[in-house]
């Protein structure tokens, strides 16, 4: 009993970190790899690190008319973000913390840290924090059951919501890829990952254009170490989006138990297809140009009907 307390504490403080260090270094991959498509040299992959460490040094300038929401915004949106990154598994088949309905807490938690973001944006007062905390809210409004309605049909595979015990079955039965169902899936969740992670089409997270910002018009008010946290888990909500579209339809090579050479290898083939994802991810935005605001929903809404025509099939099967 005591062993297990203690590999349970373990793996908990090992997911901790593993989302810490390495969601800086996916953001640094796909701004790298999007600068070398586009003929440009770009930043190094480390960059982000380095900003990271550069706003953490830096003092806090808030405005006079914030209230307390400003400054325990970031402690909130980090805390909530780095929770639901206890549930989701990364390059080991179990979790540190499930429980059946942990992927609803997920998106709930998702939703707190979206939540307070915008309310944050409203508390100075600024024309840009609101026109982007309205466009959030109003965009989350539908991105949510988008992500609930893109992962049902996984969910019937086994007929659970527990990622502990979903993705151990995923990792090991496998999936054809010539399943319309899975096919349609894979598409729709695709769709959310684009929008939960802020890219163009749907998001432009390199400008400050007040016509195309969504989450960075949220942030303009931060500075110092206040922005970098906010930052930071902006990148581990990446990487968490991430992880579980690779849990969902590439689980392959997770590792089911503690044998180190397997843990190992299972590491190397997670970041492997992380960076892959990163790519797809970079190419996407070199290809499309921003769409305009009122299309988003639009978007939003095929995703949500290749899901429900997927859960469909899924059913009639």
């Amino acid at each position: 009993m005591t062993g297990q307390i203690g590999i349970a504490i373990v793996w908990t403080l090992l997911q901790a970190v593993l989302l810490l260090l390495m969601a800086p270094f996916i953001q640094g991959i796909i701004k790298k790899v999007k600068a070398r498509l586009q003929n440009r040299i770009g930043p190094s992959v480390w960059q982000p690190y380095y900003d990271l460490i550069k706003y953490m040094k830096k003092d806090a300038v808030i405005s006079n008319h914030a209230s307390w929401l400003t400054v325990a915004t970031p402690y909130i949106t980090f805390t909530a973000i780095l929770t639901a990154g206890l549930f989701v598994p990364t390059f080991m088949a179990g979790t540190p913390l499930g429980f059946v309905g942990d992927l609803i807490l997920i998106v709930y938690l998702f939703g707190l840290a979206r939540f307070f973001t915008a309310l944050a944006g409203l508390d100075a007062g600024s024309s840009f924090g609101g026109m982007g905390s309205s466009r959030e809210m109003a965009l989350s409004a539908i991105a949510e059951p988008a992500l609930l309605l893109a992962t049902f049909v996984v969910f019937l595979t086994s007929g659970t919501t527990n990622l502990d015990q979903l993705i151990p079955v995923l990792a090991t039965q496998g999936r054809g890829w010539v399943e319309p169902a899975y096919v349609l899936a894979f598409l729709a969740m695709l769709i959310v990952v684009i929008t939960e992670t802020g890219r163009i089409p749907v998001d432009n997270p390199d400008t400050h254009l007040e016509l195309t910002m969504i989450h960075e018009g949220m942030l303009l008010e931060y500075s110092g170490r206040y922005l970098g946290l906010m930052m930071w888990a902006s990148q581990m909500k990446q990487l968490l989006i991430l992880s579980l579209f690779i849990n969902f339809f590439f689980p392959w090579g997770l590792a089911v138990d503690w044998n180190v050479s397997a843990v190992f290898l299972s590491f190397f083939l997670y970041l492997l297809k992380l960076v892959a994802l990163g790519v797809l991810l970079a190419l996407i935005e070199t290809i499309y140009a921003k769409i305009r605001l009122f299309k988003v929903p639009k978007l939003l809404a095929s995703s949500m009907v290749l899901s429900i025509l997927a859960v469909l099939i899924r059913v009639m099967e």
